[in-house]
C-alpha cells in the first residue's frame, strides 16, 4: 500500500510540474490569489484555539536557599584591586603634582622620586612625556612607566619604577616602536593647521600635508574656504600607547577645483622569509599615476612660512629708495630652521655685506642659492647637503629692520625668481621596473583615502 502511494504522489506531482510548464501565468495567478486569501484562513484557523482567559491558573512555590554572605564577602577582600591612570608631564611637574594627578597618595614613592637618578633624569621637568601608573586599593604605587620617543630611528625610552620585595626600583630601557595607521579628513574654513586642528591631525602631519603639495599649492595665499583634505598616516606607538607621529602615507587635497593626490613610495630591496626591507633613501611621495611630486627644487627654503618681499621692484626699508628685490623675503622668528632647496655643495658660509650671516650652496655648473640674515649657520664651506636639509636659523643679520630670511636663485650669476623656477623644475616617474609594484600600493591608496572621505561625509551627517 505505502508503494501504491508514493507511485500516486509522484505521478501527481509530475501532472503539477507538466501544467506548470505549459500554463505559468495560470499557476502563478493561482497562487497569488492563495497568498491573499491566507488572512482569512488564518483567522478561520485562530478561531478553534481555546480562550486564553478560561485556560486554568496553577500557583507553583518553591523554597529556594539563599548563599552564605560570609564566604561571599572573604572571595571579595581577597580580589586585588588595581587602579590605572594615564597622563602627560608637565614642565612645571614636582613629585607631589605629579602623584596627585596621577591618583597616588604614597609617602615612600613620593621619596624615592625625588632620590632616584633616573627619576630626577628622565621625569621631573620633562614636557610632554606619557607617564601611566598603577595603584593598589589604597592608591600605594605599584609600578609607574614613563615612555618617550626622543630621535626619529624607530625606538622609544621606556622608564619603570616598580615595586619590589625589597622595595621601589627603576630601569632604564631602549625598545622598537610600532605603527598603526590612522585615517582623517577636513575642511578649510579659515586655515590649514585650523582645519587639521578640528580634525584632531597632529601639527607634523599637517606640515607634511603642505610639504607634500608645496609644488602645486600656495598654502599661504592659495587655500579657500571649503577645500577638503583626506589624510591617512603612521602613528608611532611603544607598548600601545601613541608617542608621535608617523609619515604621510597618502594624501588627497581639492583646492580651486582641482583634486591632487600623492602616496608614499619606497623601493622594495630584500625580501627575507616574510620581512621586507627599503631603501628610506630611495622613498618619496607620487602622484597616484606613478609621477614624482618631488621636484628638483623645493618651492621654499623653509618648512612652512609667509613671503613678505616677492621677486619685484620695492621701496628699500634701510636705503630709502626704489629698486629691483633680486630674491624673497620670508617673515618667520629668529630661530626658524632653513633649509637648502636641492643638492648641491656649499660654496660660501660666513658673513658677508648686507646679507650678514649668509650661505651659498652651489646645485650644478650654473644655479646657485642664497640664505642670508641668519642667525646661526650650521654648514661649512665645501659641505655636500642633500635637499631639506637644515644650513642655518632665521635672523636679523646684516641689512635687515627684523627677523626674516632673505632668499635668492641665480641662474650663471643672473638673478631669477626662486616661485618661477621651483614650479618649472621638472618631476620624475616611477621606473618602469618597479611599476607593478607602485600600482598595487596606488590602489591601496585609493581605497585608504575614500575610507578617510567616508568619515568627514558621516561627522556632517
Amino acid at each position: 500500500m505505502e508503494n501504491g502511494l508514493m507511485t500516486a504522489t509522484r505521478s501527481a506531482l509530475g501532472f503539477v510540474a507538466r501544467v506548470a510548464q505549459s500554463h505559468p501565468r495560470r499557476i502563478a495567478a493561482g497562487l497569488v490569489s492563495l497568498l491573499l486569501a491566507g488572512t482569512g484562513l488564518s483567522y478561520a484557523v485562530a478561531t478553534l484555539v481555546p480562550d486564553a482567559q478560561k485556560l486554568p491558573v496553577r500557583t507553583v512555590i518553591e523554597a529556594v536557599d539563599t548563599l552564605a554572605l560570609a564566604p561571599q564577602a572573604d572571595a571579595l577582600n581577597q580580589k586585588v584591586i588595581s587602579l590605572y591612570r594615564t597622563d602627560q608631564t608637565r614642565s612645571a611637574d614636582t613629585v607631589d603634582a605629579l602623584l596627585k594627578r596621577l591618583g597616588i597618595s604614597d609617602p615612600r614613592a613620593a621619596a624615592f622620586l625625588r632620590i632616584d637618578s633616573l627619576a630626577q633624569q628622565h621625569l621631573l621637568g620633562r614636557v610632554g612625556r606619557t607617564v601611566s601608573a598603577e595603584a593598589d586599593a589604597n592608591s600605594a604605587l605599584v609600578n609607574l612607566t614613563v615612555r618617550w620617543s626622543p630621535e626619529d630611528d624607530g625606538q622609544f625610552k621606556r622608564l619603570r619604577i616598580q615595586q619590589t620585595p625589597t622595595g621601589l626600583q627603576s630601569k632604564l630601557e631602549t625598545l622598537p616602536m610600532s605603527a598603526s595607521t590612522r585615517l582623517a579628513s577636513g575642511t578649510i574654513q579659515s586655515s590649514l593647521f585650523a582645519a587639521t586642528d578640528e580634525a584632531q591631525i597632529p601639527d607634523a602631519i599637517a606640515v607634511q600635508v603642505a610639504e607634500i603639495f608645496s609644488g602645486d599649492i600656495d598654502f599661504h595665499r592659495a587655500l579657500r574656504k571649503g577645500d577638503r583634505f583626506s589624510v591617512v598616516y603612521e602613528t608611532l606607538e611603544g607598548d600601545g600607547e601613541p608617542l608621535r607621529a608617523g609619515r604621510v602615507i597618502s594624501a588627497e587635497f581639492f583646492n580651486a577645483g582641482k583634486t591632487y593626490q600623492a602616496v608614499w613610495f619606497q623601493e622594495a630591496l630584500a625580501q627575507s622569509g616574510s620581512a621586507v626591507t627599503h631603501s628610506l633613501t630611495k622613498g618619496g611621495y607620487y602622484t597616484l599615476t606613478g609621477e614624482s611630486l618631488r621636484r628638483t627644487f623645493l618651492a621654499s627654503p623653509m618648512a612652512f612660512s609667509r613671503v613678505t618681499s616677492g621677486f619685484k621692484m620695492r621701496f628699500h626699508p634701510i636705503l630709502q629708495t626704489w629698486r629691483a628685490h633680486l630674491g624673497v623675503d620670508y617673515g618667520a622668528a629668529t630661530g626658524t630652521p632653513v633649509r637648502t632647496v636641492a643638492d648641491g655643495v656649499v660654496d660660501f658660509a660666513g658673513v658677508q655685506n648686507g646679507f650678514g650671516n649668509v650661505v651659498f650652496v652651489k646645485h650644478n655648473a650654473s644655479h646657485t642659492t642664497v640664505y642670508a640674515h641668519l642667525s646661526r649657520i650650521n654648514v661649512k664651506r665645501g659641505q655636500s647637503v642633500n635637499q631639506g636639509q637644515n644650513v642655518g636659523l632665521v635672523g636679523a643679520t646684516g641689512w635687515a629692520t627684523g627677523p626674516h630670511l632673505h632668499f635668492e636663485f641665480r641662474v650663471n650669476g643672473a638673478h631669477k625668481d626662486p616661485l618661477t623656477l621651483a614650479r618649472q623644475s621638472a618631476p620624475v616617474p616611477v621606473s618602469a621596473s618597479l611599476k607593478p609594484q607602485f600600482d598595487k600600493v596606488a590602489h591601496l591608496a585609493r581605497s585608504q583615502l575614500n575610507a578617510a572621505a567616508l568619515l568627514q561625509i558621516g561627522n556632517v551627517q
